[in-house]
């Protein structure tokens, strides 16, 4: 929920602190391994990263889900010595983890469901036993910030003290603008030569690219994020580099407006029209940010959910049961 005035920026950049310290405490450089038959390769990595974009797409489930799945996923591999032929069961047990983290009950995939559909060649008690072991790996803790986090952050923060940001945009709410960013944000992810950032580096490497494009005092804006976040301007000049070049590819190979065009797996409710389009799931979780949800229907609020999580009432561990270890 938004907050008025100097209560909002004060609230936004308590949100940031806590965030950045606990991105200090969970993130690790990536090393890059030598490909064998014994390592997860950094191709491979980026192909079940992709693979997981897809069941997110088949199940219905938000971005946060996404985001928070491919980071339990890297941090995982950055912990044990994963052989490749058990990458499809840690990649879709992470993304089981990752949903019952993030989403509403009723918006949880049946494990059996899960198994099937997603053609992972994993029986139920398999990614059960799997979940257990990331779990001890993981020391239990799920709770960290991903690159999502930190663009939800740094957009609403920009929106907050750059009024005219939108300004050249005008058909574009706030919060379809953050919707077209997760979008590309979440194409980014799914690069491993992006590895070497942190995610809050990547969310402003690209909130800094998209600035630079609608307003004329860009730079001074990212100087006062890149202070906020205590980063060093040399690497955010070298991930904005990284950054463009990646999302060229995405942005030769899509429709302008391709974000706005959503067309579900499985029947729905009936379409939700802003602005006379069609939106997908990203702008329906997203638009709560910004207090535009006019909607009869409640579609739950994907950031509002996540940021009370990180103000510390929720525990940082999802209410799981542990299971033995066959």
């Amino acid at each position: 929920m938004k907050f008025p005035g100097p209560l909002e920026n004060q609230r936004l950049s308590f949100l940031l602190e806590k965030a950045i310290s606990r991105e200090a405490q969970m993130w690790k450089v990536n090393v890059p391994k030598m490909p064998t038959n014994q390592n997860v390769s950094p191709s491979q990595r980026d192909e079940v990263i992709q693979w997981l974009a897809k069941l997110k797409y088949q199940f219905n489930l938000y971005p946060e889900t996404f985001a928070l799945a491919s980071s339990l996923l890297d941090r995982f591999l950055a912990t044990v010595k994963a052989h490749p032929k058990y990458l499809s069961c840690i990649a879709i047990s992470c993304f089981f983890l990752a949903a019952k983290t993030v989403e509403e009950d009723e918006r949880i995939p049946v494990l059996k469901v899960l198994a099937r559909d997603s053609f992972c060649g994993c029986s139920s008690s398999e990614i059960l036993r799997m979940e257990r072991i990331i779990l001890d790996k993981l020391n239990w803790d799920l709770h960290t910030a991903t690159p999502l986090d930190f663009l939800h952050i740094f957009h609403a923060i920009a929106v907050s003290t750059r009024p005219q940001l939108l300004f050249s945009l005008p058909k574009l709410s706030p919060s379809q603008h953050l919707a077209i960013l997760t979008k590309q944000l979440l194409h980014c992810i799914a690069c491993n030569q992006l590895l070497q950032f942190k995610g809050s580096m990547l969310a402003l490497a690209m909130v800094s690219l998209e600035m630079e494009k609608l307003i004329p005092d860009w730079l001074p804006l990212t100087i006062e994020l890149l202070q906020k976040a205590q980063m060093d301007s040399s690497q955010l000049i070298h991930c904005r580099e990284l950054v463009a070049h990646h999302l060229s590819t995405l942005q030769s190979s899509l429709p302008l407006n391709s974000v706005y065009v959503y067309r579900p797996l499985k029947h729905t409710s009936a379409k939700r029209k802003v602005e006379e389009m069609e939106v997908d799931d990203f702008y329906d979780g997203i638009k709560r940010l910004y207090n535009e949800d006019n909607a009869s229907e409640n579609v739950g609020s994907v950031c509002g959910t996540d940021l009370s999580r990180q103000e510390g009432h929720a525990s940082p561990c999802p209410p799981l049961q542990p299971v033995s270890v066959m």
